[in-house]
Parts: structure tokens; sequence; C-alpha cells
């Protein structure tokens, strides 16, 4: 019983039960801002939904609608997600650049290291 606490109690399992509610929140949100932009386009284009567009007798309206639907959430994710999560990233977790990683250290470690052993022979 104690292990099952555990797992439950980690803060990955939290952390990913409150990304998935906010997921699901957020994709309300953008089906209703896709929406809205694509009565914008029916206003400039005649008709907001393009499933009827036919080219050489085959439909090509419901791929139409699914491209600018997608293009329509990667903008919102892009603009409203990505851009801000990477300047608040750059602000408050700036990395020192003088600061390597482990492994870096260790390979320039074992360079040093053989060059001098190849200097010697």
């Amino acid at each position: 019983m104690q292990g099952f606490k555990e797992f439950i109690l980690k803060g990955n399992l939290i952390e990913l039960a409150v990304a998935f509610i906010m997921a699901t929140a957020f994709a309300t949100v953008v089906e209703t801002f896709t929406g809205v932009l694509m009565g914008f386009i029916g206003k400039v284009g005649g008709e907001p939904n393009f499933a009827s567009v036919e080219l050489a007798d085959v439909n090509i309206g419901l791929f139409i609608n699914a491209v600018i639907t997608f293009l329509i959430i990667a903008a919102v994710v892009y603009f409203f997600i990505v851009t801000p999560y990477n300047k608040a990233k750059e602000r408050f977790f700036a990395e020192d650049p003088a600061a390597k990683d482990d492994d870096v250290v260790l390979l320039e470690e074992i360079r040093d290291l053989l060059a001098a052993r190849n200097g010697q022979a």
C-alpha cells in the first residue's frame, strides 16, 4: 500500500493530471477561437464551412476545413503557449553559459588525457 501512495503522490503524476485538465479546457478555448476565425473567413469568402467545395467532382472541402483549423490551432499554440513559455524560461531559468554539463566535462578530461599521453609517447 505504501508503494501505491508514493506512486499516486509523485509530482509527475499530479503534474500530468493538471496538464490534462488544463489541455481539455484550453481545447475548448481553441475550438471556440477557431470557430470565430472561421466566421471571419466566411465573411470574406462567403461561407465559413468549405465542406461542399469540389474540385473536378472531388470533394476537397473537408480537407480545406481541416487545414485551416490546423493552422489556426498551430498559431494559437505557438503564440499563446510556446512563445510565452520560452520567454519565461529564458527570464527565470537563465542558464549560466560558463557552466558545462557533466558529460562535456568528462569528455574534455578524456581529450586532455589522450593528448597528454600522445605527447609523452
